[in-house]
């Protein structure tokens, strides 16, 4: 089992000031890297869906990116290649394989904190 190698001084970054931002249509994420993990930041606004807003800059069929997140704000639905759905809120903690689409659901930005999907997430192919 591999341990991580943790750092021997206290770190802080601020997603208020992201190492990195990605901006797309109708959509960002902001991005802090901590001993070699990733925390993203997206904010999606209404009308936002994967297949209209990201996957044209990526050129894939589906989301390829594994997602864990924790759902801060607004409602996502997710649709898997699969044809299984599922809808996620304030408070859901959500698993999401490769290989999917999702869309926002109301009037309300969707806000979630991603901790393994967003290293590559929205980089131009």
């Amino acid at each position: 089992m591999a341990t991580m190698q943790v750092s021997e001084k206290m770190e802080k970054k601020n997603l208020g000031q992201p190492d990195e931002k990605r901006s797309f249509e109708k959509g960002c994420v902001e991005l802090v890297t901590l001993e070699g993990v990733t925390f993203g930041r997206a904010t999606l606004q209404p009308g936002w869906s994967w297949s209209t807003c990201v996957k044209p800059l990526v050129n894939t069929e589906s989301c390829g990116a594994a997602h864990l997140q924790y759902h801060v704000a607004g409602r996502l639905r997710v649709r898997m290649d699969d044809g299984s759905e599922d809808e996620f809120g304030p408070g859901d903690v959500s698993l999401l394989p490769p290989g999917h689409d999702a869309w926002v659901v109301g009037n309300e930005p969707v806000v979630v904190m991603d901790v393994t999907g967003m290293t590559n997430y929205a980089r131009k192919a």
